[in-house]
């Protein structure tokens, strides 16, 4: 017998729409960040969100965004910046139960994506 994905731990789409939601949430109360999130359309950006995490979760959805480093090109996002916005993730999980092993993947899933948006 298989595993379960991460996608599937995490409970698929309708919980990582949830979560997708609160981070989203988290970034525009958290004053480090949230002048970078003022100005975007919030459905949009959610969907994309969820989207992303689905797909990169094992998840059959197929992000439909901009690769990582094309989405922040220019940017100028700081460590300090990147560090909020994971903190931010990690507060999101929490509220929504995730457990201590799905935390610790998603949060590896983000830090390796660090080289893609910090200074690029």
């Amino acid at each position: 017998m298989n595993e379960a994905s991460l996608y599937e731990r995490l409970g698929r789409e309708e919980k990582i729409r949830l979560i997708a939601a609160s981070i989203l949430d988290n970034h525009l109360k958290n004053d480090r960040i949230n002048a970078r999130f003022r100005n975007i359309d919030r459905n949009e950006t959610r969907r994309k969100v969820t989207e992303f995490i689905c797909a990169g979760t094992g998840g059959p959805q197929h992000y439909t965004g901009r690769g990582m480093r094309a989405a922040h090109r220019g940017m100028n996002v700081s460590s300090a910046e990147f560090l909020a916005v994971v903190d931010d993730i990690t507060a999101a999980l929490d509220s929504n139960g995730v457990g201590e092993r799905e935390k610790r993947e998603l949060l590896m899933i983000a830090q390796s994506l660090k080289d893609d948006i910090v200074h690029v």
